[in-house]
């Protein structure tokens, strides 16, 4: 075979290579597409966005540089090692619903008003929004009820997620009883090590598919409050904005789904699922909108709704 042969063979190798990691990623693309849309109720906007930073992480790991974990662990707060419980038990927990599908978590403050996270409302109007309360199953039974309108903080930072925080108005006034009760807000942030619970119907370990997890689960966390979770022992350094606290305990933390939900220390609401890297992943805990940094706005915010 002559030097021309060789070289157009190889030629033809490298086309051949290139087509087929071509097709291999627009393959993935379709799925990734497919199972965002459905699993996650993303809009298109969101994932294109997943799809081009995937692509680019691709590019720069090829490159030699690491790469981050799953963007969408990153924007999503979401139990992980917990167990099942009665909704009278968490009478305070309820499900935001987009479509009709569990979307997000969020806490009943008073007969009309829901705190949840202000990522979870992002570019939806409230009319595509309902809350069920009052079930252990985010999908049937106790009271569910049209979302009229929501207020997202006014400087909350999407790519930060600092100030993640957001108050829902009903429709029409929650009834309430055993299943159904709000929680009383921190004043204080609990110190460092304290006990806390989150609750939520998010994904229960790695591998589980968010339409397969209905019954609401809980775990125990300790506290990590804002100044030691941006500290050298963790690993989020300058990411943990003042607006936030950090929780987590070995093999345990929110996971995807539970974004929005409550983090209870001593009867009180201490903070709200807002995102973390992974799921309870060894340096990196989970991450909480502070309810004590937020009490004022949120009691403001309430009175002034619509």
């Amino acid at each position: 075979m002559n030097a021309i042969s060789t070289n157009l063979l190889l030629l033809l190798l490298l086309l051949g290579f290139c087509c087929y990691c071509l097709y291999l990623y627009f393959y993935l693309y379709a799925y990734v597409s497919i199972q965002l849309l459905l699993l996650y109720n993303s809009s298109p906007a969101i994932v294109v966005m997943y799809n081009l930073l995937s692509l680019l992480a691709t590019l720069v790991s090829v490159c030699g540089v690491s790469r981050s974990s799953n963007v969408l662990s990153v924007l999503n707060g979401r139990i992980f090692g917990g167990d099942n419980i009665n909704i009278s038990s968490r009478p305070y927990q309820v499900t935001l619903l987009l479509h009709n599908k569990h979307h997000c978590g969020g806490v009943i403050y008073n007969e009309n008003t829901i705190i949840t996270a202000a990522h979870c409302l992002i570019d939806v109007p409230p009319s595509e929004f309902k809350v069920r309360a009052g079930s252990s199953c985010w999908n049937k039974g106790g009271s569910l009820i049209q979302v009229a309108s929501f207020k997202l903080h006014e400087n909350f930072n999407a790519k930060s997620l600092a100030n993640d925080i957001a108050l829902i108005r009903l429709a029409n006034d929650l009834t309430f009883n055993s299943k159904i009760k709000p929680t009383p807000l921190a004043n204080t942030v609990p110190v460092d090590g304290a006990a806390a619970i989150v609750s939520g119907w998010g994904i229960t370990d790695k591998t589980a598919n968010i339409r397969d997890t209905f019954p609401l689960k809980s775990v125990d966390v300790n506290i990590i409050g804002r100044d030691a979770c941006a500290s050298a022992t963790y690993r989020y350094g300058s990411s943990i904005e003042l607006s936030m606290i950090c929780a987590q305990d070995a093999g345990k933390d929110a996971c995807i789904g539970d974004s929005g939900g409550p983090l209870v220390s001593n009867g009180q609401l201490v903070g709200i699922v807002s995102w973390g890297k992974s799921c309870a992943k060894e340096k990196y805990p989970g991450v909480y909108a502070d309810v004590a940094y937020f009490h004022d706005w949120i009691e403001n915010t309430a009175k002034n709704m619509k």
